[in-house]
């Protein structure tokens, strides 16, 4: 099976989008398209997506802001899982962000998400003690 690694790039929006859906990260509250365009216009090099026989069946999102490197929208396509993507995919990131200087890598993962809290204790993170807070700037949704 031959996968590439690769920067986001126009054509692939709607499948970047459908695999979100697929694994369960599209939230009313977060508009998939916009969070694409905010990320090209601030780093879209550190977009990422895998591609499978034209389809794009994997992605991370990828940010430093000076202080510490964030991971978001790690994604498998369910058909590709277990066979150590999602594993290349953090090590991607992971280089991506100690090239950028950065010390220390942060994600987020809602609760409920058992499968990919387990993934991540997997391969070496563990949760920290804080509490993470946020507040929308921008409303996407309801």
């Amino acid at each position: 099976m031959e996968l590439l690694v690769r920067s986001y790039l126009p054509p692939d929006r709607e499948g970047l989008v459908s695999l979100w859906a697929v694994c369960g990260l599209v939230r009313p509250w977060n508009d998939p398209y916009r969070d694409i365009d905010r990320k090209l216009a601030r780093d879209p090099e550190n977009l990422l997506v895998v591609e499978h026989d034209g389809e794009v069946v994997g992605s991370v999102m990828v940010g430093y802001e000076g202080h510490r490197g964030w991971v978001n929208y790690l994604a498998v396509h369910p058909d590709h899982r277990g066979r150590g993507l999602g594993r290349r995919l953090m090590e991607r990131a992971e280089e991506l962000l100690g090239r950028l200087g950065c010390a220390k890598v942060n994600l987020q993962v809602r609760s409920s998400n058992e499968e990919a809290i387990g993934f991540y204790r997997r391969i070496g993170y563990s949760v920290d003690d804080s509490v993470s807070m946020g507040r929308r700037l921008e409303v996407d949704g309801p």
